[in-house]
């Protein structure tokens, strides 16, 4: 059933009136016969994305799957497109109103399958996935679109498509980074930087006097930035990953020793009232109640510790390692001006940094099911 005009998306009207203005711009004047396969293919596979948004199938999850089945279609064509030598380097405006027309039917297909929760658990796990993985493959399109398209030089923002090749053909080299920074500096320091944080604050709750000498300290140890801290640490523990480690156990311990101060502060007045009212004892308390309340101050401080773990640990490479580890390869390559190198070390370290905080979440959330931030809303 059609719907009325009323009824049909902005952002499905805007790519429209790309797609007709790209029609007219002539994107692809200089193209051969044999090349314009990619250009009819993703006007084609665009227009049928945009003619869908207008039609109301009774499977609605059947009209979302054909048309991101048609919306990565277009986009190869177009990424296929890019690398043509007419427009490789000068791509004209033709070329780029197609992309945005492109760019917003993107917005349009994700709105779809954020729109109209399924019940389905499964089909709504695959929802979540879809999301980000439509939004991270349109980021990166972009990214290789626009320094292809518009001949940025190599060595300012290489294209994807380099970084991946770099990739490919370097994956001992980076799964020795890998183990070196990950591995062997970034686990041992979280946890024992962690442990530490939380016995210490377990200290400061249970004896007044310590808490009030140990935040005042960690406030201003937290200040004191990484360079200042890295080079200290390399002298006294050596050039190896156990320098890294003491760096990643300053740069986790008060994070955690202030939440989980603070976690154990924000338990309700009610709750410990009727605790003490039944006889229970400290520790009984803490156990029951204040350990379970200050669990989401205790995990937001292991996710902020994820990150400031993997950073401190690339940053105390660069003042002395041995010849492996991510600092050490981004400093190594940057100096030979090896830029796809460089920017595959940082996707190494993102990938590292979100499966880490990707795993705190999960347990996060199988441990903390009951706050209400995690409560689904009726």
């Amino acid at each position: 059933m059609n719907a009325s005009f009323r009824d049909i998306p902005g952002a499905v009207l805007i790519s429209t009136l790309f797609l007709l203005l790209s029609l007219f711009a002539a994107p692809v004047a200089d193209l051969a016969w044999r090349e314009l396969g990619n250009v009819w293919t993703a006007m084609g596979a665009l227009a049928g994305v945009l003619a869908l948004a207008g039609v109301r199938w009774p499977g609605a999850h059947m009209t979302r799957l054909v048309q991101l089945v048609l919306l990565c279609t277009a986009l190869n064509a177009v990424l296929g497109m890019v690398h043509v030598d007419p427009i490789r380097g000068s791509a004209q405006l033709g070329f780029w109103l197609l992309v945005t027309s492109l760019g917003f039917a993107v917005w349009h297909v994700m709105q779809r399958f954020t729109t109209g929760a399924p019940r389905n658990t499964l089909v709504l796990a695959l929802y979540r996935i879809l999301i980000p993985g439509i939004f991270g493959v349109w980021f990166l399109a972009v990214w290789e679109l626009v320094t292809v398209g518009f001949g940025v030089p190599r060595v300012l923002l290489p294209p994807p498509s380099l970084v991946g090749d770099a990739i490919t053909e370097s994956l001992s080299i980076l799964a020795a980074d890998f183990k070196q920074t990950v591995v062997r500096a970034v686990i041992p320091g979280f946890v024992i930087g962690n442990l530490a944080g939380f016995a210490a604050a377990l200290a400061a709750d249970r004896w007044a006097f310590l808490g009030r000498g140990l935040l005042p300290v960690g406030n201003l140890v937290s200040a004191i930035p990484i360079i200042g801290i890295a080079p200290i640490m390399v002298m006294w523990f050596g050039f190896d990953w156990q320098s890294k480690a003491a760096v990643v156990v300053i740069m986790a311990f008060f994070p955690m020793l202030v939440n989980t101060i603070s976690g154990l502060r924000s338990g309700g007045a009610m709750e410990l009232d009727l605790m003490r009212s039944i006889g229970a004892t400290h520790w009984q308390t803490f156990i029951r109640v204040r350990l379970p309340t200050a669990l989401p101050f205790i995990f937001n401080a292991l996710k902020i510790n994820s990150a400031l773990a993997l950073i401190g640990a690339i940053v105390a490479e660069f003042f002395g390692t041995p010849i492996v580890g991510i600092g050490f390869r981004i400093s190594t390559e940057v100096g030979r001006m090896n830029m796809e190198m460089v920017w595959a070390s940082i996707a190494l370290a993102a990938v590292s940094g979100s499966v880490f905080y990707g795993l705190l979440a999960v347990v996060e959330r199988r441990a903390t099911f009951w706050h209400p931030s995690f409560r689904r809303l009726s």
